[in-house]
């Protein structure tokens, strides 16, 4: 019986073939001797090994077939219609890189050229998949889609000028960095190393030269070692050095490709072994934004199967992974310890239920736990934690609360409603200045300062320190905060409520005082999100030792509460932090847009240091779309207009329109919005312009429709098309005068909005446009350019 091979390739399987390609993949797992495959060499091609088999009349399979003692294998290079199918299977080769021993697929397509600027620009609109179209029907459609832009840009009438982005830099190449280096010490074909170094900028390395590369690893071995990493790095990053202890000379190539896949993380990056029927079918009905689940960088693999002594933060930009990896690393521990507990947690239910949903697409063997004491992966957002914990306890919880709150008590899973924080503030707020009378400002001392310190009377917040809060409170003004705190609390105790922050600080109460440990790992995704209660429940979840907590975040991705230090929580992962740099999703050109919204201020990681935003793309699109208007009706107009322009053409199918990548399927672009307000509003006023949207609130994205979304019911999603509506000065910024009291709080709510925007931005893989009326966002500044 033969075993399949899946390599990471971008296709030609259309939606509608995916039946038909799961059942000559089921019958070639059985025998590739069955009617009907019709498996056959192509004559005059480079490679004696590849093979197309019948997928049906008009769609051919491109394969290779390697012999070896025990069984054959075919590696599955894509699916295309009959006769660019047999183009292809002339022009490809596997074979053993003769430098670091890792098998590739190589396109034989001629030379490339070595002169800067000699190839043209393509635009690589592929959902997932990093790689350039493999036809010579793909430059077309990627010529095309660039059109389609251009063409809506200036029916748009948008400026030249405001459709670009900041000049790109050079590259930063090791220095000594010479094409022969590039090629002995790591393999990258020759021809595309001297193509790399003469290129000038950073994107036309991207545009002009990754690119072409005949193999994808190489052009992002170049990205990295454009933007700052030493060869070393690479090779270290790729695990180059294991390659040639892994391969013997008297072993014939087909049987050292086949075993190599099996073991070498670089290998496992680019190709990955079928485990039988089930997994076929998920690789099939995934298509390529199923590819995460098969393809890992080595990098990513790294974090994903390796030990650790003790708690370990991996940070990265939106788009580099970290999502991906803390799903891998979930799977990896249950497999590696089925009787582990193991929690993956986040921090809002949404992102929860996309985790969920992640675990169940990656392996849909694994059964998620639906109690904390189970073994298995347990999939909850850390606020639902926070309440099972508290449930768990029952009316042994009044010690807890005790020490929290300072009353014993053990009626505390009610809900303390947002209102009760304006009712104490009237009741016993007289004597704060009016500057201190708001909710923004008593609640962010009460879950910065009163919860972390375990503050329970007046005496011992008079005494408290409290370091970066901006704003300074003598006695009396402290006293005065107490008492709307105190108000707070017996409002809350008289209702039996306590509110998300109080539990999560309570839960960890009582799992210390009780030493209970509920988890073996546990592994948080988003964490820049999470407050210091939220920290302390993670370390009071599991006991510290061995693959304990796995941390994942990014700084710029901050869009709830405030900063935090893991120290302070009581969570070292001192020598043990690493970040991700390579963004998966996003294009160069959108990402370095969305980068231009971050500079200008300054970032801190959860380790309390200075945090960079140095991320790149290997991705090239069109540049993001700027479309200023007068009137907020101009821009209704131009947003609808956007839109349709990005919808498949009415006179041909919409299958074929999609497949093709001359537009997007509908529920592939989205619009998004500052607030719930400005969402259904665009909603109705798109539909008076003939134009059907879907407004998408705490429910799962359905197809059919674009949608609409405010910028933070966003957070995790992505799409290939984005329209930012509305980004202008007074709405995003939103107004921020209740955090006027403290220049602290103030700053923090900037950032909390700068990295909203970059969060929306992110959201698009291939195309983004931003709309605004009047003046433009302030937070636009450089990155708006």
């Amino acid at each position: 019986m033969p075993t399949l091979i899946w390599s990471k390739v971008k296709d030609g399987l259309d939606a509608s073939m995916k039946k038909k390609a799961y059942a000559f993949f089921e019958k070639l797992q059985e025998s590739d001797e069955l009617p009907g495959l019709h498996i056959e060499p192509i004559v005059g091609s480079v490679d004696a090994r590849v093979r197309t088999g019948r997928v049906d009349d008009n769609f051919r399979c491109v394969l290779f077939k390697l012999t070896t003692a025990d069984e054959p294998f075919y590696v599955i290079h894509g699916v295309w219609k009959h006769d660019v199918a047999n183009r292809i299977a002339e022009q490809v080769r596997l074979s053993m890189n003769p430098i670091n021993g890792v098998p590739e697929v190589e396109r034989v397509l001629g030379e490339i050229k070595t002169e800067a600027r000699t190839v043209a620009p393509r635009v690589d609109v592929a959902p997932v998949v990093t790689s350039p179209p493999t036809t010579d029907e793909a430059a077309p459609i990627a010529e095309a889609e660039v059109s389609k832009v251009e063409a809506a840009q200036a029916h748009v009438g948008v400026a030249a000028a405001q459709m670009q982005v900041a000049a790109s830099q050079a590259p930063r190449w090791p220095v000594g960095l010479t094409a022969d280096v590039l090629h002995e010490d790591l393999g990258i074909d020759l021809d595309l190393a001297r193509a790399a170094l003469a290129a000038v900028t950073e994107d036309e390395l991207v545009d002009d030269v990754i690119g072409t590369a005949r193999v994808e690893w190489q052009g992002d071995a170049l990205l990295e070692l454009a933007t700052g990493s030493s060869v070393a790095d690479v090779r270290a990053a790729f695990h180059l050095d294991e390659a040639a202890a892994q391969t013997a000379a008297e072993v014939d190539e087909d049987t050292r490709i086949v075993e190599t896949i099996k073991n070498h993380p670089a290998a496992k990056a680019s190709f990955h072994i079928v485990d039988g029927e089930d997994e076929l079918r998920r690789i099939i009905e995934a298509g390529d934004l199923g590819a995460w689940r098969l393809f890992l960088h080595p990098e990513q693999r790294r974090y994903v199967e390796g030990a650790r002594r003790g708690a370990f933060r991996l940070s990265g930009g939106a788009g580099t992974g970290k999502t991906v990896v803390a799903i891998h690393r979930a799977r990896h521990l249950a497999q590696e310890n089925p009787n582990a507990r193991i929690l993956l947690t986040t921090f809002t239910r949404n992102l929860a239920d996309d985790l969920a949903g992640g675990v169940r697409r990656l392996d849909d063997t694994i059964q998620l736990r639906s109690k904390l004491d189970q073994p298995g992966i347990y999939v909850r957002g850390i606020d639902q934690v926070a309440w099972a914990v508290v449930q768990r306890a029952g009316d042994d919880i009044a010690d807890a609360v005790a020490q929290v709150l300072g009353d014993a008590r053990n009626d505390v899973l009610g809900v303390t409603p947002p209102g009760v924080w304006q009712e104490a503030i009237a009741d016993a707020g007289g004597d704060l200045p009016a500057a201190l009378a708001t909710q923004a400002f008593v609640e962010a001392e009460y879950q910065q300062v009163v919860l972390p310190h375990g503050i329970t009377s007046a005496n011992a917040y008079v005494r408290v320190r409290r370091a970066g809060r901006g704003v300074a409170l003598d006695r009396a003004k402290r006293v005065a905060v107490w008492r709307v705190i105190e108000a707070y609390r017996a409002k809350a105790r008289a209702a039996g409520t306590t509110d998300y922050i109080e539990k999560a600080a309570i839960a960890a109460a009582w799992l210390d005082l009780r030493g209970v440990r509920l988890f073996e790992h546990v592994i948080v995704d988003e964490a820049q999100d999470l407050t210091m209660p939220h920290l302390r429940l993670l370390r009071a979840l599991a006991a510290g030792g061995p693959n304990d907590l796995f941390i994942c975040e990014d700084s710029h991705q901050r869009i709830y509460g405030q900063k935090v230090v893991l120290s302070h929580a009581g969570i070292n992962v001192r020598g043990r932090a690493r970040r991700l740099t390579l963004n998966y999703r996003t294009t160069q050109q959108n990402l370095g847009w969305a980068i231009g919204i971050l500079a200008g201020a300054e970032w801190s990681d959860l380790e309390g240091e200075g945090e960079e935003h140095a991320y790149h793309s290997a991705r090239s699109g069109p540049r993001p779309m700027l479309v200023p208007t007068a009137t907020f009706g101009e821009e209704l107009d131009k947003a609808a207009t956007i839109i349709r322009g990005w919808l498949p053409e009415r006179d041909k199918g919409a299958r074929e329109n999609v497949a093709e990548g001359r537009a997007a399927a509908p529920e592939d672009i989205a619009i998004l919005v500052r607030d719930q307000y400005k969402r259904q509003n665009l909603v109705a006023a798109l539909a008076e312009r003939g134009l059907n949207v879907r407004s998408v609130d705490r429910e799962a994205p359905r197809p059919g429709m674009p949608l609409v979304l405010t910028m933070h019911r966003a957070k995790g999603l992505e799409f290939s098309h984005v329209l930012l509506f509305g980004v202008a000065e007074g709405s995003v910024p939103r107004a921020l005068k209740d955090y006027e009291s403290s220049e602290a709080d103030l700053a923090d709510a900037m950032l909390r909005e700068r990295a909203l925007v970059y969060v929306a931005a992110t959201r698009a893989r291939d195309v983004l446009a931003v709309t605004w009326s009047g003046e433009r966002s302030r937070l636009l500044g450089d990155g708006g350019r």
